[in-house]
Order: C-alpha cells, then sequence, then structure tokens
C-alpha cells in the first residue's frame, strides 16, 4: 500500500506521528466507453455552453447558482483563502462510547501506520482506547477537505472512519408508518422463531459478490472465445405457486421457519458444502459495525445503464 497523507495525532499533549493508508478498495470490474459501430473508445471535451470552444482544465473555475438565480465565481485564489487549519494534524476533541455513534453516520475508513523510530505513542493510544471502550473523535483534513472522523483500533491497528456531518444524513419520515398496527404476539413468535433458525456467527468471507464473479466469467469466456460473445440461458423454472402473494402472515412464516430447517439439514449432509469456519478471534476493543458491501450469494446486479454512468466518471 502506498500512503495518501502523513501527520500527527494530538493526543492531549502528545504527539502520535502517523502514516494514512486507505482501508478499502472497490472489486467491482472498471469499464470504458467505446463506440459501438467500430470500437473507438469514447473520449469526453470540456465545451463552453457560451462560446462553444473546447476549454482546458487550467482555465475552468467553480461556480454556485443559488435558488435564486444568482450565480458566485470562486477561483483557486479565493479557495485558498479559507482557513485549512490542521492540514496535518489529528486533533482529538473528545472520546465517546462506541455504541453511541450510530452506524449510518459511517463513511470512509483509513488505516493509520506509526511514522516514528519508536511506536510507542502509537501504542499507548492503541491501549487507551482498549482499555476504555471508547472511540476518539477527532478533526481530519484530507485534499482540503476537513470531516469529523471516529478514530478506533481493529485488529491492534488504529483506524479513523470518516463520519457524516448530522445534516447529510436525510429524516425518514414515512407517512404509512405513522399509524401502522402493531404485529400480533403468534406472529411475532414465529418471525423469532424464524430469526433463531436462521442465526449464527458473523463471518464476511461466507458472503461473496455473485455479480462480479459472474462478469469475470464471462469476460474470461469471451477472451478464451477470440472476443466473441458467450450468452449462457438459463432454464425456464416451472411456476408452483409459491411466488403468489401470501395473505397470511403466520402460514408464511411457519412455511419459512420449515425450509429454514431443511436447508439447515440437508446443508450438513452434502460433501460439497465447505465446513463453516470459527468466528474469528475479536480485537480488544470494540469494534463499530461494518458497513456490508456484498450481499449474501445473490447480491443484485447493477443495470447496465448503471454501469455506463460509472464508466463516465471513470
Amino acid at each position: 500500500m502506498r500512503s495518501i497523507w502523513k501527520g500527527s495525532i494530538a493526543f492531549g499533549l502528545v504527539n502520535v506521528p502517523v502514516k494514512v493508508y486507505s482501508a478499502t478498495e472497490q472489486h467491482d470490474i472498471r469499464f470504458h466507453q467505446v463506440h459501438a459501430k467500430d470500437g473507438g473508445r469514447i473520449k469526453y471535451d470540456r465545451i463552453c455552453q457560451e462560446c462553444g470552444k473546447s476549454v482546458q482544465f487550467a482555465d475552468i473555475d467553480k461556480a454556485y447558482d443559488s435558488p435564486d438565480g444568482e450565480r458566485v465565481i470562486l477561483t483557486d485564489d479565493d479557495f485558498d483563502k479559507l482557513p485549512a487549519a490542521e492540514k496535518h494534524e489529528i486533533p482529538v476533541l473528545e472520546f465517546v462510547p462506541t455504541e453511541q455513534i450510530d452506524p449510518i453516520l459511517y463513511d470512509k475508513s483509513y488505516f493509520l501506520e506509526p511514522d516514528s523510530a519508536s511506536p510507542k505513542a502509537y501504542v499507548l493510544l492503541r491501549e487507551t482506547l482498549e482499555e476504555t471502550e471508547r472511540t476518539a473523535l477527532v478533526h481530519f483534513t484530507l485534499r482540503q477537505k476537513t470531516r469529523l472522523a471516529a478514530l478506533r483500533v481493529r485488529d491492534d491497528v488504529l483506524v479513523i472512519q470518516t463520519l457524516l456531518w448530522p445534516d447529510e444524513v436525510r429524516a425518514a419520515e414515512f407517512p404509512s408508518l405513522e399509524d401502522a398496527p402493531s404485529a400480533r404476539p403468534q406472529e411475532v413468535k414465529m418471525a423469532t422463531s424464524l430469526v433463531e433458525s436462521m442465526s449464527s456467527e458473523f463471518d464476511p468471507t461466507e458472503y461473496t459478490d455473485d455479480y462480479q464473479i459472474e462478469l469475470r466469467k464471462l469476460i474470461d469466456e469471451t477472451l478464451a472465445n477470440g472476443g466473441e460473445k458467450v450468452v449462457h440461458t438459463e432454464a425456464e423454472k416451472d411456476d408452483d405457486g409459491e411466488d403468489a402473494e401470501v395473505v397470511d402472515l403466520v402460514a408464511a412464516l411457519q412455511r419459512s421457519v420449515e425450509a429454514a430447517g431443511k436447508n439447515a439439514k440437508s446443508g450438513s449432509s452434502s460433501t460439497s458444502t465447505p465446513a463453516k469456519k470459527a468466528p474469528a478471534k475479536k480485537a480488544a476493543a470494540k469494534k463499530a459495525p461494518a458497513k456490508k458491501t456484498a450481499a449474501k450469494k445473490s447480491a443484485p446486479a447493477k443495470s447496465a445503464e448503471s454501469k455506463t454512468d460509472e464508466a463516465k466518471g471513470a
């Protein structure tokens, strides 16, 4: 890995020199757009809507259009006048119980590596967080943007996770839930039974992104076939009526519990299914819940349209 930032954590009167690394990376296959007729790569140009001429990046400024139609244009000199304090310092603001941070606030994660001859200060901060079971709230400035972030321990490594600001989280206001009736005791009992039958220890290695796996397989098969497209078709499934709308919720839950039991038995008797791995050893400090990045065995495929949009931004 290559570090993207160097600085120090300001922990009271203690400074902890660190290097910062991106902790995650996308495994999605990257595409670029081509002309369907001849395969030529598509090139984008920056065209001014006023004069119709191509504009170099160095000649582009940023503008903000207000709701009433007023436009404000800011240059690089304007941005340079803004305060860029703490640019190479990560000040600790306070220490809070880890469970008080709502997981919806978590954004991007970064690993921190000691950047001094002796990692003593780094180890001190790490062990202090583990001992107190607290998360440090910090300010983290990266690429001229200051973010609120959580500093915690993961597998003996300090990790910074940037947080969304409170006004960046939308309010979930759904009128349909205001007068929603409570579930019946029998329904809750059956649903609880279903949850118990499907409960297990979390192991992220058991989850795969099937869409990306099949996409890679399609690309490899096409390359092996000399560039000819390979199309796989699935046999039509008989409609046994199981997907019809179920009015009786209790009956649906009962069938779900029975199906879960059958799947558990068949899974244990199958020789082709790998044995379930033992849960990984937990780190000493409490871990904030991580975001799921892949769906279990049935990740929904992105549409071709959304893939095309992503390619435009590539």
